[in-house]
């Protein structure tokens, strides 16, 4: 086997085989050559060998083929046509004579067709035995025809010969395959850069404290690792020593670099900024999040789309529908004017107008760009139909926590008696919640930290089991009233705590704090009081708040003309104060999990065609049962392998993304095939003839060229779908 058709079981640079370790097979999306050969010991899964590097698709073997192989096909064919007789009619020159200039066609032909049309003649006799006739059983038809003929021509007298052509189609078809290589290259080259976000080497920290430079292969869990700024984090880790920036845009999508500290986890891959960061590993090899978004990657460009799939068969078609065509136009034309050159020349232009490359170059590039654009935007494909069937959306089913709000508890609203300012308030009970890790304290210290307020000094932290916490709160603390602080005249006791610590202190709150309670409590939040010298004076209503970024996802999506519903398990209260906040009308609330998946099917009862949203194990089957099932990056592992989609992110967000990228990437499919099905349409009959009456006739050359300009015009408008914004 020549190595320009590849063992498939290494990447290439070239004809030769690589030296030392590479990386995984090269089959590669859109591409003939990988499509076509079925021999050697082509592993089309990704080796979990190569820990760091992940699933690779290298098209530079292939790019490099057909470039060199032009350029040499390209200058041997010079010589051919000059010294072509009918060339030389036409443009009424001599070429100069020497001892064997009549030999130069044949020779440097024959060269050209052995040298240049070999890997196509290898290709359509792989599509010969797979019993799956394509393009390049219809390109070997074509140049075979030529040179055959052409040396019975050149040797038996029987006809003008066709060298001048044949050369012609071959550099074509090498100038068209180069392009088209170059560019799928291109749109594969997702995995490349994620495999290149991985450095070869760390610094791995002993328990002496020593540095060690070691492989990031041979990194194991729980080893501590020094990130040096500017410098890749090796593997997924959490931080165990240092603050920094770090930019998670090759991952995420997000271009704002994020800040981490201790407890913070990194992804592997991401870049460290301006610090030092100590992180602590927890994932290696294929289980760290970024070999797990190369498997998703390369899983989604293997995949076929219906549109896809409804391509491949029209190639077949066409196969046939090509000899059917050639044939009748050879019977038609020996009736018409007698076999001879003009026959050959009918068929053989017929067979090279209708080769498919723009068919079968139209949905595959447009799968590898929409793949590799949804990748690097935050969300990784695992199921190419369902991405295509994203356009069709109509009705998406957010889960609530998690997914709408942040699956955490926030003060949404505050109210003092009037002796106190709202920021006197939260400073005192923030004070009190300081030493507690609850996560109603957090949110308490949170909410005084963004809005600035000072907190003032405490004393005696003493946790009233199941009613709340007292401290005492000492004088000169702080200026009562200015906002800012809290101060009283002497020592205080300080209570914070929920109902039943007004029960248990015997304490009724006044009429406003009681009418902001019920008011509370009716929409589903929780209520936290702040009592002082044995007065309630201050209250905090805590719910789980809802994402910024859901609003604008909400409003995005109903102007889109889609209808958003809500589905939670939380009190109806709850559910219906979120709806009402984000303008949403369907509420399916307190339903059970193992219900969840009924109301995506009442809702498909309805004709709707359905996205879940969701990041629980609670919602793995309604993200099963829904058309279209996206899952938030964060959330489970059972809820990510339900998924079709898989958003990195915990930004609703990207459901808009998603659509909007479905719908043009399946606008960009339809434009392609339509060309390329038109154009067939067009060419064949202008092929063989039918307006040679006339005077309108197409040369072999000229289909060749019109065939590589489909191919062209398909690829480039193909990567128009990279300036898609999302």
């Amino acid at each position: 086997m020549s190595p320009d058709v590849h063992d498939h079981t290494h990447s290439h640079t070239g004809d030769e085989q690589p030296r030392g370790k590479g990386p995984t097979s090269c089959h590669c999306p859109g591409c003939r050559i990988c499509e076509g050969y079925k021999g050697g010991t082509a592993d089309q899964k990704p080796r979990s060998g190569d820990t760091h590097q992940g699933p690779h698709i290298d098209h530079s073997g292939h790019e490099e083929m057909f470039k060199r192989r032009f350029i040499v096909c390209f200058l041997l064919s010079l010589p051919v046509l000059y010294y072509s007789h009918m060339l030389q009619e036409w443009f009424s020159y001599t070429a100069y004579a020497f001892p064997g200039s009549d030999y130069v066609g044949p020779v440097l032909g024959t060269v050209i067709f052995l040298y240049g049309g070999l890997p196509f003649l290898r290709m359509g006799a792989i599509e010969a035995e797979n019993h799956k006739p394509g393009m390049m059983l219809l390109i070997s038809l074509a140049i075979v025809v030529a040179f055959v003929y052409s040396l019975g021509a050149a040797f038996f007298d029987i006809g003008e010969p066709l060298f001048w052509e044949l050369v012609t189609l071959i550099v074509i078809f090498q100038l068209g395959h180069w392009i088209e290589m170059r560019s799928v290259r291109r749109a594969s080259g997702a995995l490349d850069e994620l495999a290149g976000l991985i450095p070869s080497t760390a610094e791995r920290l002993t328990d002496s404290g020593e540095i060690q430079e070691v492989l990031v292969d041979d990194l194991m869990t729980d080893d501590l690792v020094l990130v040096r700024p500017g410098g890749n984090i090796p593997a997924d880790g959490i931080v165990q020593e240092g603050e920094s920036d770090v930019n998670e845009a090759m991952i995420t999508g997000e271009s704002t670099p994020v800040r981490k500290e201790s407890g913070d986890r990194v992804i592997g891959g991401t870049i460290n900024q301006d610090g030092s960061l100590r992180v602590r590993i927890t994932a290696t090899g294929d289980e760290t999040t970024l070999s797990g978004i190369m498997r998703l990657v390369y899983e989604a460009q293997q995949s076929r789309s219906h549109t896809q799939i409804l391509a491949d068969r029209a190639a077949g078609w066409l196969f046939y529908a090509a000899i059917a065509v050639a044939a009748v136009t050879a019977v038609a034309w020996t009736i018409a004017v007698g076999f001879g050159i003009i026959v050959i020349e009918r068929v053989v232009t017929v067979l090279v107008i209708a080769c498919p490359h723009a068919l079968g170059l139209a949905i595959p590039l447009v799968v590898a760009i929409n793949t590799s654009l949804a990748a690097s935007n935050g969300m990784l494909i695992r199921n190419r139909i369902a991405m295509e069937e994203a356009r069709r959306l109509d009705t998406i089913v957010f889960d609530k926590t998690g997914t709408l709000t942040r699956g955490e508890q926030g003060v949404v609203d505050l109210i003092s008696d009037g002796s106190k300012t709202e920021d006197d308030v939260l400073a005192l009970m923030a004070a009190a919640e300081g030493d507690s890790e609850h996560s109603i304290s957090r949110a308490i210290r949170s909410e005084a930290g963004r809005r600035g307020v000072s907190i003032p000094a405490v004393s005696g932290f003493e946790t009233l089991k199941g009613r709340g916490i007292r401290v005492t709160v000492s004088a000169g603390a702080g200026e009562p009233g200015d906002g800012n602080h809290a101060k009283m005249a002497g020592d205080s006791t300080v209570y914070v705590g929920g109902p039943n610590l007004l029960s248990h202190l015997a304490l009724t709150p006044g009429a406003e704090i009681q009418a902001f309670s019920d008011a509370a409590a009716s929409r589903g939040e929780g209520v936290m009081y702040l009592i002082m010298d044995d007065a309630v004076i201050g209250a905090a209503a805590l719910a789980d708040i809802v994402r910024p970024e859901s609003y604008e996802a909400v409003t995005a999506l109903q102007e889109m003309g889609i209808t958003v519903a809500i589905l939670t398990g939380d009190s109806r209260a709850v559910a219906e104060k979120v709806a009402k906040e984000l303008g949403v009308e369907i509420i399916f609330a307190e339903v059970l999990p193992e219900d969840k998946d009924q109301k995506i099917i009442e809702l498909q009862n309805q004709g709707r065609f359905v996205a879940m949203v969701g990041d629980g194990v609670n919602d793995a089957p309604a993200l099963i049962r829904a058309d279209v099932g996206i899952a938030i990056g964060s959330g489970t592992d059972v809820a990510i392998e339900s998924a079709d989609v898989i958003l990195i992110e915990n930004d609703p967000r990207d459901v808009v993304s998603l659509i909007h990228l479905s719908r043009r990437s399946y606008r960009k499919m339809q434009e392609n095939l339509v060309w390329a099905a038109g154009y067939n349409v067009v060419a064949l009959p202008l092929a063989a003839g039918i307006l040679a009456p006339v005077g309108i006739m197409l040369s072999p050359a000229v289909g060749a060229v019109l065939m590589s300009a489909s191919t062209v015009i398909v690829a480039a408008n193909a990567q128009l779908l990279r300036r898609v914004k999302l």
